[in-house]
């Protein structure tokens, strides 16, 4: 599955294309679909992004969840019914809806942000935000994380 790292920032065109960071492209060519999936984060202020193959994954964990949960219909309408499919055009661009950006407080240049198996999709100024509020939660001492073992098998999605 591809991993993205790192930051990249992107003017944004009149018509709401977007080159998607090279490296990004790298990872997502070894996919069937040719693009991305976007959805309004369910917790931030950005849209997430994912390969297709991400989306089908989350898919699957949702039907792990019972079927006629609050929690699965909440993530199923917040993720699944939001998704869009945005493919690349031949200069490695997408095109950003409107309505999406404009929720979204993106303007004239959106910031990619790698998040592993996932990306973020953010205004500049909202992650800065973001980023700082995070660092402060870890030098507060709230964030930890444990490092898996080479082998290890992963858990969740």
């Amino acid at each position: 599955m591809a991993t993205f790292i790192g930051q990249h920032e992107n003017k944004i065109d009149r018509k709401g294309r977007v080159s998607v960071p090279s490296k990004f492209r790298a990872q997502l060519a070894k996919e069937d679909f040719q693009g991305v999936v976007v959805y309004p984060s369910p917790k931030f202020q950005a849209l997430e992004g994912c390969s297709f193959r991400r989306i089908e994954q989350i898919a699957a964990s949702l039907d792990d969840l019972d079927m006629l949960s609050d929690k699965a219909d909440d993530l199923a309408a917040t993720i699944l019914a939001e998704a869009r499919e945005l493919p690349f055009d031949g200069e490695g661009r997408i095109m950003l809806p409107r309505d999406l950006l404009d929720e979204m407080g993106i303007d004239e240049t959106a910031l990619f942000v790698g998040q592993g198996s996932t990306f973020q999709i953010w205004s500049p100024e909202a992650y800065s935000r973001r980023k700082e509020e995070a660092r402060q939660r870890i030098r507060e001492g709230e964030v930890t994380l444990k490092l898996r073992r080479d082998g290890e098998a992963g858990g969740g999605a």
